[in-house]
């Protein structure tokens, strides 16, 4: 399963949505959605961005763990 961990970065930066929105150029409600774990895909750009705005790696803001029957 991967998972959105954008939330726990934020919490850990102490970093808010309209924060991010500045610091990133995203777009809120994508902020909003990525940060609740609502998307089923993200954009590279939209990573990218990310990663600079909040200065962290891509595994920071993506969490895989793998299914019990995917690992058959």
């Amino acid at each position: 399963m991967i998972k959105i961990t954008l939330d726990r970065i934020m919490f850990e930066k102490k970093i808010k949505v309209p924060q991010l929105v500045e610091k990133s150029g995203l777009n809120k409600n994508t902020l909003y959605a990525l940060q609740k774990n609502e998307v089923t895909r993200i954009d590279l750009n939209t990573l990218d961005a990310l990663c600079i705005a909040l200065d962290c790696d891509i595994t920071d803001i993506i969490e895989f763990t793998p299914n019990k029957k995917d690992s058959l």
